[in-house]
């Protein structure tokens, strides 16, 4: 009998960035894979940095698939708010046709919900809070659409975890490795309650030292400035218009249609999905 086939997909989150182990990374999906079984799972990491949606769809998704996965891992979409083109109906409409083909082959589905860039980053409020109303409504997606293909759903946008900076990467944006552990040991007691997680929960506690203060400082200097400015230059212009548009709002006190206006695009991006193709006519 094979080991179980895990297969991860997803963006530098699931990559592992924030968790180095020697010239690459490591990640959550890699520390729950020993834990999966007696033994080690046959454990495939397809997720790339920067991908979106539409990565996972049109190049992980058949990837993954080929391999015959028992247990596939879809965490994306943060990197799908850090974009001018986002559009909540193109998200829905892609995660709905991934977690389709996942389920339809036999696949455990794993899913998170995500904390909001903005926040993390630490951004002014006008900035912030496009950013976190974008992410609520990918996460109002994931948790609708995961219900809908029984995924094994993880609550990753919430808990005390958020603002324990020992948890997080010196970018704020990526766990480091007691964050990607919490993430992994999280995943896998919600997969032992249902049977399917059957080896030893991996550890919470870290397996290397915390990058010092200056360690760190530098790397938020060099590298991880660079990661931001790549993920959000086509973003800020957009940002700041968005920014005026949210301080004129609350001036008016309106910032609630606002928050009504995204909602209605969630409902309306999943009421989509429940609408069945037409079928052609008979000759």
């Amino acid at each position: 009998m094979r080991p179980m086939r895990f297969v991860a997909l997803g963006d530098s989150l699931t990559e592992g960035v924030g968790d180095p182990v020697g010239d690459g990374w490591r990640g959550w999906a890699a520390l729950l894979a020993t834990g999966l079984g007696q033994e080690c799972a046959d454990f495939r990491n397809l997720a790339v940095s920067g991908a979106q949606t539409r990565d996972v769809l049109e190049r992980q998704m058949p990837a993954a698939l080929a391999l015959g996965p028992d247990v596939v891992s879809v965490v994306i979409g943060v990197n799908d708010t850090l974009r001018c083109t986002f559009d909540i109906h193109a998200v829905a409409a892609r995660l709905d046709k991934v977690y389709a083909a996942c389920t339809e082959q036999g696949a455990v589905l794993l899913t998170a919900c995500l904390p909001d860039p903005g926040a993390m980053l630490g951004l002014p409020g006008a900035l912030a809070r496009p950013l976190a109303r974008r992410q609520r409504a990918v996460n109002a997606v994931v948790h609708a659409l995961s219900a809908r293909y029984g995924a094994v759903h993880l609550h990753a946008a919430e808990g005390a975890w958020l603002t324990d900076r020992a948890m997080w990467s010196s970018d704020r944006l990526h766990p480091g490795e007691r964050g990607h552990r919490q993430l992994a040991v999280r995943f896998h007691a919600l997969l032992a309650q249902r049977g399917i997680a059957t080896g030893t929960a991996p550890s919470p506690e870290p397996e290397f030292p915390a990058p010092t203060r200056s360690a760190s400082l530098l790397w938020l200097a060099t590298a991880g400035t660079g990661w931001v400015v790549r993920r959000c230059t086509d973003l800020l212009p957009q940002l700041l218009t968005l920014g005026v548009d949210e301080m004129r709002h609350r001036a008016r006190g309106t910032s609630a249609r606002l928050d009504l206006r995204a909602s209605a695009a969630v409902s309306a991006a999943l009421a989509a999905l429940s609408v069945p193709e037409q079928q052609p006519d008979a000759a």
